[in-house]
């Protein structure tokens, strides 16, 4: 194997855990995402995670970069919680730093 075919491989290999890690931190965020959306939803223990499992599929279920901030607006919108996209937008930022930190340091 040559010089330019074991830094070939070495950067699949680097491209292939960053993706697997960009992945956790997503699947991360969406799961606390979930679990502040039915702190707000009135929902706690086993409903909570119920609820926060179905926004974690429902990120695998649509494409999009929103689909996740849409379905939250929706839920809380249609159970009569007043937020904002700007609101919802914000805490999934905030999420994700925090998703981002507890994947890195398990």
């Amino acid at each position: 194997m040559t010089t330019f075919d074991e830094r070939e491989r070495a950067f699949e290999n680097k491209y292939q855990h960053d993706q697997e890690l960009l992945f956790r931190i997503r699947a991360r965020r969406d799961k606390l995402a979930g679990l502040w959306a039915a702190g707000l939803l009135g929902l706690n223990g086993a409903d909570a995670d119920a609820y926060a499992r179905q926004i974690i599929d429902a990120d695998f279920g649509t494409a999009g970069p929103h689909d996740i901030r849409d379905r939250l607006l929706k839920d809380l919108k249609d159970r009569g919680v007043d937020i904002s996209e700007h609101r919802i937008e914000k805490e999934m930022d905030a999420l994700l730093a925090a998703a981002r930190e507890q994947v890195i340091t398990e």
